[in-house]
């Protein structure tokens, strides 16, 4: 089972695809979360009686974003061996910086990386994102992970050289068009994220990326738990929870992206995202 979103007449479409069939349905995933719809679906028979438009599966063309989140918020040096491969202890709290819609794009989208005279410096991150399935403000750890709806994945492409002008590394990592996220949304009880989850990445078919979720410093719940006690987390927001050892500014030489190249990044019983780069303007 897995829920993704296609694009119909201009408007965001919520699928939950189960055993072989889709059932589409008129309102966007996050405003079935706000409704709380979408945590009751289990089952192809609960989807109809939900009011979804039975379909063939999707083809992966018709992906888009599979939830158009509130707030996206990510955590950086979350595993050990990135940790370590950059020269960082690791963090006594979860390392937090934000992400904004204009950073995000789908499964099948373009990644633009930064005119050249800006930049050449972009780094690839496979990612696990979280996806918050209700409203939670000040919960413990058993609350938070009661509150994943379910986990997708997320390319959090760096801008190495704008992240490191200040302490602060918003400017990195907010450039447009330059996230993928997909390319479906699993629920959260079919994975077990701390028992370990391969994730890899791939640029150009060349392996850059082999790690697993059980590097986590921070595990998706422990997260959760903790931003919630400053701030409040809504249905639909992501969490994007780190990225393990092999991205391009540790490698000796370094490595970045460039137009034209093709990167692949996958996380085990979630599925892939294939995304090409292109120059900025």
């Amino acid at each position: 089972m897995n829920w993704a979103q296609m694009t119909d007449e201009g408007s965001e479409r919520a699928v939950f695809s189960t055993e072989g069939s889709s059932f589409v349905f008129e309102d966007s995933l996050k405003d079935l979360l706000l409704a709380g719809v979408a945590q009751g679906i289990v089952d192809a028979a609960t989807a109809c009686a939900a009011g979804g438009q039975q379909r063939k599966p999707l083809e992966s063309s018709e992906l888009t974003l599979p939830v158009r989140p509130g707030k996206t918020l990510c955590i950086g040096l979350n595993f050990s061996d990135h940790a370590q491969e950059v020269g960082q202890e690791l963090p006594t709290h979860p390392t937090i910086f934000t992400k904004f819609d204009n950073a995000l794009i789908g499964v099948n989208d373009d990644i633009e990386l930064p005119a050249a005279d800006l930049s050449t410096r972009s780094d690839w991150e496979v990612e696990l994102a979280v996806v918050v399935g209700r409203r939670v403000r000040r919960v413990n750890e058993a609350q938070a992970r009661e509150a994943i709806f379910g986990y997708t994945v997320a390319n959090d492409i760096s801008v190495r050289d704008w992240q490191g002008r200040t302490s602060e590394w918003f400017q990195g990592k907010n450039w447009d068009r330059s996230t993928p996220l997909g390319p479906v949304i699993v629920p959260a009880q079919q994975l077990d994220v701390e028992g370990g989850l391969a994730m890899r990445c791939t640029v150009d078919g060349v392996a850059r990326q082999d790690g697993s979720t059980r590097s986590m410093v921070f595990s998706p719940a422990q997260v959760l738990a903790y931003i919630s006690q400053f701030m409040t987390l809504e249905p639909g927001d992501i969490i994007l929870t780190g990225t393990p050892a092999g991205v391009g500014v540790s490698l000796r030489p370094r490595a970045w992206l460039a137009p034209g190249q093709v990167v692949e990044t996958e996380i085990e019983g979630i599925g892939k995202l294939v995304n090409r780069c292109i120059a900025g303007q």
